[in-house]
């Protein structure tokens, strides 16, 4: 990292927080939303584990305290080398720092010969003002260390290098950086091209030259992701002052890779990363060292196409929930696109690590669109089927029973099951003579209020209106909705059908009419009941036994005084009514003859269990 942050600003104009770094026209700015989630997953997945095979050597406070404010010395730098790699016997040493003017010393020429026959890199720094933020770009010292044979790398349009002395030496490494837009440190530049020539970054310079293994390729020269596997915890950083004064033990240093720098904060190199938002430079040339010993070493986490498994998972996604929708409710859909979005992040979790250019924000973008797209359709589709519901039955069930069925959660309340149910069969004695002689308009008066004494008290008996049969009617209880006590229902209703029926006669007859008489079938028993429409007309109806039953108990009662003749399922299903038993009679259809029953003389309901009288 740039230690002399206040030398370059002096000679640049730049300062470490400049985001005109991340102006520079290299497509380098982050989606932060998937950025900000990537984020999140380093800080779950990184490690405190210490890293041994580097030391980072820190110019830190009390450094600075002990043997006064910087800039040192340069033969206090060299002898800070010197040691490290004698006495502490360091495989190589970078360092983190710019020295681009002589200082006329002895200093610094054990520093040049120190980088050209010895394991030491130094470093330049590259700008990358492609915004053109300033009105010269920033040419200050020598370059060196150029890569023979490499293509690629990031165009930089300025550098900060060294004395010409220390620039000659064979192994030099850039220490710039590209803020993201959020200005957070997330990439380097691992090779930096200017001038027509390539230059390597400071942890690769120091990998190939100190390893003492074959040169690492680098077939991808354009921005690094840095891992960031390693928090700055997991790093041995001993105080620049302790190894001067040469306090610390040789064993803790031996055979690593050394980095100098500073964490101190009047040296101004402090960067804000996705660990956290103010860390010292030197952490992230140290997270940099390590990746690229990790890649050296063949220990760097497998690639994988996390942004195939993202497209193939979002298209899944879809597929599922297209297919899912129709068939639940919107706060079913709303938990499903939950469940998935769960079920990614784990996922993306696991794949951040092996690709550093996966988006892991893709899929949830997709979730959240089907969400958008989820509870309209939802919505859309209870009103569809609200509308289905209410044409079908407004005129048909009772408006309590209709709201019980727009409220309940069921697919599809409509079609066609098994219910047990009681169907009621109602029809008017001697329509016929009752009409023949009326006009017109006076027959169908006495039609129309006659079907209205019918249909009244079954909806208000929560009764199904299943059709009009001319002079009749046919009503069943039990369905759409299961009712525990449809046959008391049904009774209740004809027992008031005939109370209604009575009166229409009575006012008839006191108008010079015929009297009329309802005859009312009722049966009990199991039947299919359901939408058996067509594309040309739909009907809510049941049918089964129990229904042909009650038609032929309705045309028995014209051989009976009694008005209803009720069957042996409804008695056995009723609690609060007494019957009368007026034997049996084989119905038509049937093979055996059949019990039949009316209501005991008695115009009260008995609250009592049920009792037959034979």
């Amino acid at each position: 990292m740039v230690t002399l942050w206040m030398q370059w600003s002096t000679t640049a104009g730049v300062s470490p927080s400049d985001n005109r770094w991340s102006r520079a026209g290299l497509n380098q700015v982050s989606f932060l939303p998937n950025e900000w989630l990537r984020d999140a997953f380093l800080r779950l997945q990184v490690s405190t584990a210490p890293e041994p095979r580097i030391l980072v050597v820190d110019i830190d406070e009390a450094s600075l305290g002990e043997l006064g404010p910087w800039p040192w010395p340069r033969e206090r730098l060299a002898h800070l080398v010197e040691i490290l790699l004698t006495r502490y016997a360091a495989r190589g040493v970078a360092l983190d720092i710019l020295l681009p003017a002589a200082s006329g010393t002895d200093g610094d020429l054990r520093l040049a010969l120190l980088a050209a026959h010895g394991p030491l890199v130094p470093a330049q720094a590259f700008d990358f003002d492609f915004a053109g933020n300033r009105p010269q770009p920033v040419l200050d010292g020598y370059l060196g260390g150029a890569m023979a044979g490499q293509a690629g790398g990031v165009p930089a349009t300025g550098f900060i290098g060294n004395f010409p002395g220390l620039a000659r030496a064979p192994h030099v490494g850039a220490i710039g950086f590209i803020p993201d837009a959020d200005g957070a440190l997330r990439h380097v530049p691992l090779v930096t091209r200017f001038g027509g020539k390539a230059y390597p970054a400071l942890g690769l310079a120091l990998v190939n030259c100190c390893t003492g293994r074959p040169a690492l390729a680098v077939e991808n020269a354009g921005m690094m992701r840095i891992p960031y596997a390693r928090d700055w915890r997991a790093y041995t950083v001993v105080s620049a002052g302790d190894i001067l004064a040469q306090r610390i033990a040789p064993e803790g240093a031996s055979e690593r890779l050394v980095l100098i720098g500073s964490s101190s904060l009047g040296m101004g190199d402090r960067v804000a990363t996705p660990l956290a938002a103010n860390r010292p430079g030197l952490g992230v040339q140290a997270t940099i060292l390590s990746a690229l010993l990790d890649r050296q070493e063949g220990r760097q986490p497998a690639p994988w196409p996390g942004r195939l498994i993202a497209c193939l998972f979002a298209l899944a996604s879809c597929i599922a929930c297209t297919l899912a929708f129709p068939r639940l409710s919107a706060a079913n859909c709303v938990l499903l696109l939950g469940a998935s979005s769960a079920l990614w992040l784990g996922l993306a979790y696991v794949v951040v690590p092996h690709d550093p250019v996966f988006a892991p924000v893709g899929p949830l973008g997709t979730n959240l669109f089907l969400l958008a797209v989820a509870v309209p359709y939802g919505w859309q589709q209870a009103q569809r089927r609200s509308r289905h519901l209410l044409q079908t039955l407004r005129q048909y069930v009772a408006p309590a029973v209709v709201e019980q069925l727009l409220r309940s959660e069921e697919e599809d309340p409509l079609r066609p099951r098994r219910c047990d149910v009681t169907t009621l069969v109602a029809d008017m004695e001697g329509y016929t003579s009752q009409v023949e002689t009326l006009p017109v308009e006076a027959a169908a008066t006495l039609t129309r209020d006659f079907l209205d004494c019918l249909t009244g008290p079954v909806i208000d008996h929560q009764g199904t209106l299943d059709k009009y049969t001319g002079d009749g009617m046919m009503a069943f209880w039990g369905a759409p909705l299961p009712q525990a006590e449809h046959a008391d229902l049904a009774l209740d209703a004809a027992r008031a059908i005939q109370v209604r029926v009575d009166e229409l006669s009575a006012s008839r007859v006191r108008q010079g009419y015929q009297p009329l008489r309802v005859r009312i079938g009722i049966e009990s028993g199991a039947a299919m009941a359901g939408d058996f429409g067509t594309m040309f007309r739909s009907i809510y109806t049941a049918v089964g036994d129990g229904v042909n039953t009650a038609a032929r108990l309705e045309q028995v009662a014209r051989d009976f005084t009694h008005n209803v003749i009720i069957g042996p399922g409804t008695v056995e299903r009723s609690r609060r009514h007494r019957f009368l038993a007026l034997g049996e009679r084989l119905l038509r259809g049937k093979e055996r003859a059949t019990p039949l029953y009316t209501f005991e003389p008695s115009l009260q309901a008995s609250s009592t269990a049920p009792e037959q009288a034979s």
